[in-house]
């Protein structure tokens, strides 16, 4: 039995059939035919049936099977836009509006519906609307069939799940962002580790043992290449929104002056750069990290410069906006809170996105760039950055009309001017305290030890949290001045070392290290705001700088 057949028979059937779907469209007492007596003619359907189908806005069709003739009693107009005509009275109407990819699929699902024995059919596949777009629908049809068992009528209803799909397919989407955000975290993690020893190590090399010459040289390369594989971890916990940012007040305005180099660099000559700022009296200032916010804007002008195949120009723009409850939905994106923003717009005049392609723009390695030229995480990494600053990006684009990318950022107060600090020796500085390192990563715990003991410190270490409460406990007598402790470990958390110390040593000051960020660890074993923290990968001088910091503070914890 073939699916789709123009119409075969003669134009009186074809009349009949026109002339029974007006009468149906037209009188509030519809006539049509009843699947359990499809020989007896016509029969009046009562009026609150007709009055249920108008309230569902579905579309109604009613194909014979034998003749390929289609009639559509409902929703051929409201649902779908087309008006009643002679081509919509075939099968071949209906298979022609079908999204080619899902065309084989719904009629073999169909057709081997038919050749069967059961009297329904369900299925979902998109159907093109008049103006062009395609619509998610579900159709639920019943097959009647004649004594023989053979199909002879199949009865659809058509339900515009658009709305529906899009909310499914947005929840898929955050599903997999997060997944991969949690592996991206988890490695970036381990990642940490291992820089965190190479830096350290090197560091020694150089300053400890005095190394020069040739054997200096190797040593500073391995120290160089650790220093950009921190970018690429940073790259990962930024994705996922678990990268320990370095926010400060920054203004806006002169990030993106220092950036113009780079930027005409990036995009060649046949590109033109405009910029459009905002001129408050104070300037226009976020809090967020700077080297972040510039990987950003570098991955967008990237992006724009991909797109505008045969030149063109990129205009920059800040300006200030105030969100309120009652528009949020006018910024295109995800709703802000209500607020003050500094927005910051990026706009080309390249080939522009479908709004396929604007759906899936943000997720991890999707890409429309040719194999090896993109991976597919700028946008994604540039996702994680912003949202993780507080802020929101979001994308106007229409196929051959440009792109224009818009950052809000939550606007600040201007920062007081800055103290004058006299230039000083780059000495890393040292003390006579009793440290206790707590660190279940061997390498990690080394390295500390060794640099804080070549700094002048009493140093006592352990791996756990039960090995550390042991020491502590043989060591009554000796007053323990700091805890640096890794956060996250097994059995104990740092934390929860950290909360046991102080009630038998309250003045013990503490500063955490982690590769992790506080979203990624368990509420109870977070550290509070005023707590010193040192994000992994560190080297000697910031470590030594975190330690004195924390000892020279005047609160103790």
């Amino acid at each position: 039995m073939r699916l789709a057949t123009e119409i075969q028979g003669d134009e009186a059937s074809t009349q009949k059939l026109h002339r029974a779907d007006y009468e149906t469209s037209k009188h509030s007492s519809k006539k049509y035919e009843t699947p359990s007596d499809l020989s007896s003619g016509p029969s009046e359907i009562p009026e609150h049936f007709a009055l249920a189908a108008q309230a569902t806005n579905d579309a109604v069709r009613v194909w014979i099977v034998a003749t390929g003739a289609l009639a559509w009693p409902q929703g051929l107009e409201a649902l779908l836009g087309y008006d009643r005509s002679a081509a919509a009275d075939t099968i071949g109407f209906w298979q022609k509006l079908i999204h080619p990819q899902d065309r084989a699929r719904a009629a073999g699902s169909i057709r081997d519906a038919l050749a069967g024995e059961v009297n329904h059919w369900t299925g979902e596949y998109r159907l093109r609307h008049r103006d062009g777009s395609y619509l998610d629908l579900l159709e639920r049809a019943a097959i009647e069939r004649d004594a023989k068992g053979a199909a002879v009528r199949f009865v659809g209803s058509l339900m515009d799940v658009t709305a529906r799909k899009q909310l499914q397919d947005q929840l898929v989407r955050s599903q997999k962002m997060e997944a991969f955000g949690q592996l991206a975290g988890g490695v970036a993690h381990d990642f940490n580790n291992f820089l965190t020893t190479i830096l350290g190590y090197s560091d020694l090399l150089l300053d400890e043992l005095g190394m020069k010459g040739e054997v200096a040289g190797h040593i500073s390369e391995i120290r160089n290449a650790a220093g950009r594989a921190s970018v690429l971890t940073a790259q990962l916990l930024a994705f996922s929104r678990k990268h320990p940012l370095a926010p400060c007040v920054l203004e806006i305005n002169s990030l993106i002056n220092n950036l113009e180099r780079s930027l005409l660099r990036l995009l060649g000559e046949d590109i033109s750069v405009e910029c459009h700022f905002h001129r408050g009296k104070e300037g226009t200032h976020a809090k967020v990290d700077p080297g972040q916010l510039t990987q950003v804007l570098l991955n967008l002008v990237v992006n724009a410069r991909e797109a505008m195949h045969h030149g063109g120009r990129l205009t920059l723009e800040t300006s200030v906006v105030s969100v309120a409850g009652s528009e949020e939905h006018e910024l295109g994106c995800e709703e802000p809170a209500p607020g003050n923003y500094v927005c910051i717009s990026i706009t080309d005049t390249g080939i522009g996105m479908s709004d396929e392609v604007k759906q899936h723009l943000f997720e991890p390695f999707f890409t429309t760039k040719d194999a090896g030229r993109g991976s597919g995480l700028g946008l994604a990494t540039s996702y994680g950055i912003v949202r993780q600053s507080g802020g929101h990006i979001c994308v106007e684009s229409e196929v051959g009309k440009g792109t224009t990318v818009k950052i809000f950022l939550p606007e600040v107060p201007a920062p007081p001017p800055p103290s004058y600090k006299k230039p000083g020796a780059n000495k890393m500085p040292t003390g006579v305290e009793t440290i206790l390192v707590l660190e279940d990563d061997i390498s990690v715990r080394h390295l500390s030890v060794r640099v804080l003991r070549s700094l002048g410190y009493q140093v006592l270490e352990a791996a756990s949290g039960d090995d550390a409460q042991q020491l502590v406990g043989r060591s009554e007598n000796k007053k323990i001045d700091l805890l640096l402790t890794d956060m996250v470990m097994p059995q104990m958390s740092g934390r929860s070392f950290a909360d046991w110390l102080n009630k038998t040593s309250p003045q013990t000051k503490v500063v955490f290290i982690s590769g992790y960020l506080e979203e990624s660890i368990h509420p109870g074993d977070r550290r509070s705001q005023e707590m010193f923290f040192l994000p992994k990968p560190f080297d000697s001088e910031q470590l030594a700088e975190k330690i004195r910091e924390a000892l020279d503070s005047a609160a103790t914890r």
